[in-house]
């Protein structure tokens, strides 16, 4: 198993070890003592499952006063999966990291508290599924525009299918104000 820092390196990728024979496969997504001695979180208290159709865009979110990490992998279809650094203070505030998640890669991305989060399905459709550090909180959540021309994601579609909370998001600069400092 390979743990992968990105260029803001508190965003992880994971590669799992896959075991492939003429049955299929076997992999672990997730083993508590190997992911704690790569500085990941050893627990979650929950697990969510996202079903999307191509060209959908979900995010970009993060709660404030109880910030999420999530550790997210795609067991069925093609997601571009983005963090986007909100930690008042921090070096790398306003970047980003994407990464393509799939069934076929079976790669991972550990997304820590204090990062807005979101991603765009490329397949037909994709099941998404994500382990969180702490609970959703609705009345604490927060939502980044999409196409913020000042965090610049590159996403692959320009025509994105969005919610209308997402439609209307404000842009980093209008939501600073609400982050928690550093």
């Amino acid at each position: 198993m390979k743990f992968l820092p990105l260029a803001i390196p508190e965003v992880v990728l994971v590669e799992p070890d896959v075991y492939r024979d003429d049955r299929g496969f076997f992999l672990e997504t997730y083993q508590k003592l190997k992911y704690g001695a790569a500085g990941l979180p050893e627990e979650f208290v929950q697990d969510n499952h996202s079903f999307s159709i191509r060209g959908t865009l979900r995010g970009m979110h993060t709660q404030v006063r109880r910030p999420q990490g999530k550790l997210l992998r795609v067991v069925a279809g093609e997601i571009f999966d983005v963090a986007v650094d909100v930690r008042p203070g921090s070096p790398t505030f306003g970047q980003w990291v994407g990464e393509v998640l799939s069934a076929e890669n079976f790669r991972q991305l550990w997304v820590p508290p204090g990062f807005a989060h979101g991603f765009c399905v490329m397949s037909e459709s994709a099941h998404v599924l994500y382990k969180c550090t702490t609970f959703y909180e609705k009345d604490d959540e927060i939502a980044l525009l999409w196409n913020d021309p000042e965090v610049g994601i590159a996403w692959p579609t320009e025509t994105p299918l969005l919610s209308p909370r997402d439609q209307a998001a404000p842009k980093l600069a209008e939501i600073l104000h609400n982050l928690a400092p550093q």
